[in-house]
């Protein structure tokens, strides 16, 4: 077999999307294994559509073709000697070939692992740096890629030592028919470097029975209905546009519609353009920057109800970042005339060790909000000569279903309702492990249940989450752990381990914006004006935006009694004015 229908391109008028609704029964991801839900998806008339940046339909791929070019991408492996087990890396370009060559890995037994696009910012070097190090983690036995990236992806895999191939020339190779390994529930399906740290990445390995519990608990959460069709934008190598808006769809046989995330970025408008087109009722995920951009993209000029009718967007879902009403309320200010309501708002909290979801608010509750004083939030006791300040914080709703949410104290005691301690969840979409680290699976997963490192409290049922996982920054929805900005800004002349400190800190606004603390040694004024600007192009050539760069006297920065540096409490005497930066020159 050398099928190459999926690189003949298909003329754009005639095309027609997928399928809303079918004859054939729906099955909320009931299945042993992944393979099994492609089977049956395959047997029915809804599918995967592929958008130009103008939102104009270019590829409708049926789950039938799918199951069809990732059966010959399965072959192609074998032939090439991919045994159970092995690690495929694949670049996640949002489009057919990937989603064929993620499933063909699994057919073959393999384990895909989806890896980032390059971005506009941190350049070639940084983005080979990055995938060449989650490489090096998963150690996979080939590195498939859209042609037009070959350059740095081969500069990668020659870097691991593994074989590199543009997938527009591996789709070439012959396909000849093959047995296929029969995988158990209990086996890896894949591994998921969503938000692992370039410096030191984990590969979360998800097992196809974890994998299909969570895509049954997420759908039946947001109780999927006949008519409903997915619109998404999200990248496929974060858990969220991976296994809620690739993954999902197959598992639960609903169509979907994509937009590349790189074409959301110039065009965000024609997010809502695709979905006031969707005939059906809509399921869409955005993080709250998402929602933010498209409200400060509508100009006062704009009359939202003649350009766009979101009437049937039915599940807005909130993820990946920490959910600002704000945003969201103005988000309804904007479009409330064009039809969106304010209940289709869907709150949720998950994490890649969990799959995916974790809680999800249920259909039609919008987002709730309890204000918590800031001392509550801190731990610290209230300045009694000062007013009370408060923080909205979201409801995140409830679990999903086979999930178990406990809240615990310091010592590990359970605490009830309304007191704050760290999250941990049990259910059968846990991870199986970090790949090959055993001792950070340990830290994090005792007697069945995850430590989440968020914390957070229940309320009659529904979570709230007040902070992050430990030390991580969320920046416009993106994961930066402070390991990797301290270590870049480490690699500038002058530096030590132990002379950053990075966090986040919150504007006026409400947005949060990258921050680092940096011991100087200089005295010259002009010197440390130089350093301070050279440290900002560091930092945002990492995270994108730009920082806050202070620069402290030496020895300033506390460390803990094991002598590692503690963030938490540079932030906090930073904040308090206990640390004092330098002033520089204007």
């Amino acid at each position: 077999m050398t099928d190459t229908a999926m690189l003949v391109p298909m003329t754009k008028r005639n095309l027609v999307p997928t399928a809303n609704e079918d004859d054939l029964p729906r099955r909320y991801a009931d299945f042993a294994t992944f393979c099994e839900a492609v089977d049956y998806a395959a047997k029915g008339k809804r599918g995967l559509n592929f958008y130009d940046p103008r939102g104009t339909l270019i590829r409708p791929y049926p789950f039938s073709e799918l199951r069809r070019d990732a059966l010959a991408m399965a072959w192609r492996l074998i032939a090439r000697g991919i045994r159970p087990g092995d690690r495929i890396a694949l670049i996640a370009e949002t489009g057919p070939h990937f989603a064929a060559l993620f499933c063909g890995a699994i057919y073959a037994g393999a384990w895909p692992v989806p890896l980032p696009l390059p971005t506009s910012f941190g350049g070639k070097e940084n983005y080979i740096d990055q995938i060449a190090v989650q490489m090096a983690s998963a150690e996979p036995q080939m590195l498939l890629f859209p042609a037009e990236l070959q350059g740095m992806a081969m500069a990668a895999a020659e870097r691991q030592g593994c074989a590199g191939l543009a997938w527009e020339d591996f789709v070439q190779e012959a396909a000849a028919e093959t047995a296929l390994p029969q995988p158990k529930p209990e086996d890896i399906c894949f591994l998921q470097y969503s938000s692992g740290s370039t410096r030191f990445p984990h590969g979360v390995a998800v097992t196809h029975r974890s994998l299909l519990a969570n895509l049954a608990g997420h759908s039946h959460g947001m109780d999927i209905a006949p008519a409903d069709r997915c619109i998404s934008w999200l990248p496929w190598y974060h858990d969220m546009g991976l296994v809620g808006c690739f993954l999902s769809p197959i598992g639960n046989q609903f169509s979907v519609d994509y937009l590349k995330t790189e074409d959301f970025a110039r065009r965000p408008l024609a997010w809502l353009d695709l979905i006031s087109r969707n005939p059906g009722t809509t399921v869409s995920f955005s993080p709250t920057f998402g929602y933010d951009i498209c409200s400060r993209r509508v100009s006062s000029q704009t009359n939202v109800a003649e350009r766009f009718d979101l009437s049937r967007w039915r599940i807005a879902g909130n993820g990946a970042d920490m959910i600002r009403p704000d945003v969201m309320q103005a988000f309804v200010n904007t479009f409330s005339d064009a039809g969106f309501k304010a209940g289709a708002f869907m709150p949720s909290y998950g994490l890649a060790e969990a799959t995916l979801a974790v809680t999800l608010m249920p259909p039609g509750e919008g987002i709730r909000v309890e204000l918590v004083e800031e001392e509550r939030l801190s731990g610290c006791p209230r300045d009694l000569s000062r007013p009370a300040r408060y923080r909205a914080i979201v409801n995140c709703g409830v679990p999903v279903r086979g999930m178990e949410i406990a809240i615990r104290g310091e010592s590990g005691q359970a605490l009830t309702d309304h007191h704050i301690g760290k999250v941990w969840c049990r259910g059968t979409s846990l991870m199986h492990s970090y790949y090959r680290d055993t001792e950070a699976t340990d830290a994090c997963m005792v007697d069945g249940w995850l430590d989440t490192g968020d914390m957070g409290y229940m309320a009659a049922g529904y979570l709230f989450i007040v902070g992050r996982a430990k030390d991580m920054i969320i920046i416009n929805g993106k994961n930066h752990w402070p390991q990797d900005i301290e270590w870049a800004v480490e690699q500038l002349p002058g530096f030590h381990q132990g002379d950053i400190a990075a966090f986040a800190l919150e504007t006026e606004s409400g947005e949060e914006v990258p921050a680092v603390l940096v011991h100087c040694r200089v005295s010259d004024p002009v010197e440390r004006v130089r350093l301070h600007d050279e440290i900002r192009d560091k930092v945002r050539s990492i995270t994108g935006m730009n920082c806050v760069v202070e620069l402290v006297p030496p020895r300033t920065l506390p460390r803990t009694s094991s002598g590692k540096l503690s963030r938490a409490k540079a932030k906090k005497l930073y904040l308090a004015g206990e640390i004092e930066p330098y002033k520089l020159a204007a």
